[in-house]
């Protein structure tokens, strides 16, 4: 006769961790249920009512998209300026940078990340975008049949360019810290291993710490677009908006984005405007967790490699 296994009996502590774990996972869900809710109620007059009454008098759809163009586009060129960036100066501190000039560079990143946003705003408008002001003309007289430089340059500054720009570097300390913290995580004995074999330090790099970082850096990566994405006063202040989609990235004419156009119109507007911006913001609640959700799927596709096999 074989004996029934005993079963373990859990210790009041772990019962009680368990069930505070699960309901904090509810908790998330049934807050982003909740916002999704809202949002929606809110947005339901604006999405039923006649397009004459929607601000611009063309309808939701064109009073949305090109503040949904601009957000994308000025998250874009921030992702483009600043992932290269951050891998690079990540790599820096973790495998070139002797060690007290890492610890100081990773403290430097750390405070960067701290800095309001309203002071990197008050950085682009006051210094980057004057001095941008010349590369503008430049590009728009050398390189003006490329329609990202067609011109007429801006002579303030106040450019799709500079937002991105200002962007970037918002959200490089960000990408930075995660991407240091993953490459920190590289094991040892792959990177001795390979160095052994003849690697030099730059090979060791491509074929140990990157391919074992590359989750974490596309993580990263998603973090920062969603910094950039969901970014308010920094791009109200920099950016000088006309409406319409263009993409013009240096001249005076430039889209807005859905999070500074709420900021800068929601005190003024009453009725069927908040409603409509309401639905914007609905819109960038989408397109944000349409992003995550990428993400996580990149992610997922690659879990099967750990760098330990």
């Amino acid at each position: 006769m074989v004996a029934s296994p005993r079963r373990v009996r859990r210790r009041p502590g772990d019962r009680i961790f368990a069930g505070a774990a699960t309901g904090a996972g509810v908790l998330i869900l049934a807050v982003l249920a909740g916002v999704a809710a809202f949002l929606l109620i809110q947005a339901w007059p604006a999405l039923v009512a006649p397009a004459a009454e929607i601000p611009g008098g063309e309808g939701l759809v064109a009073y949305i998209a090109p503040l949904a163009f601009g957000t994308v586009l000025s998250a874009v060129i921030a992702l483009v300026i600043a992932v290269p960036l951050a891998v690079a100066i990540a790599l820096f501190i973790t495998h070139y940078a002797p060690r007290r000039l890492s610890q100081g560079m990773g403290y430097l990143v750390d405070l960067l990340a701290a800095i309001p946003s309203i002071i990197y705003g008050l950085w682009g408008i006051a210094v980057l975008g004057p001095a941008l002001v010349g590369l503008s003309r430049w590009l728009a007289t050398n390189l003006g049949w490329i329609p990202l430089f067609a011109g007429p340059a801006s002579p303030t500054g106040r450019t799709m360019l500079v937002a991105g720009i200002v962007l970037a570097v918002m959200i490089l300390p960000i990408i930075t810290a995660v991407t240091r913290e993953v490459f920190l995580q590289t094991p040892r004995l792959h990177e001795e291993g390979s160095l052994a074999l003849g690697a030099t330090r730059w090979e060791m790099i491509r074929m140990c710490v990157l391919p074992f970082g590359r989750s974490g850096m596309i993580s990263a990566s998603m973090l920062g677009l969603g910094r950039a994405l969901g970014e308010t006063m920094a791009v109200a202040i920099v950016l000088s908006v006309s409406g319409g989609v263009t993409f013009n990235l240096i001249g005076t004419g430039n889209p807005g984005t859905i999070a500074a156009t709420i900021a800068l119109d929601f005190p003024e507007s009453t009725g069927i405007d908040i409603n409509a911006l309401i639905a914007a913001g609905l819109v960038l609640f989408v397109i944000t967790l349409a992003v995550n959700v990428a993400a996580r799927a990149i992610i997922n596709r690659r879990r099967d490699f750990s760098g330990a096999d």
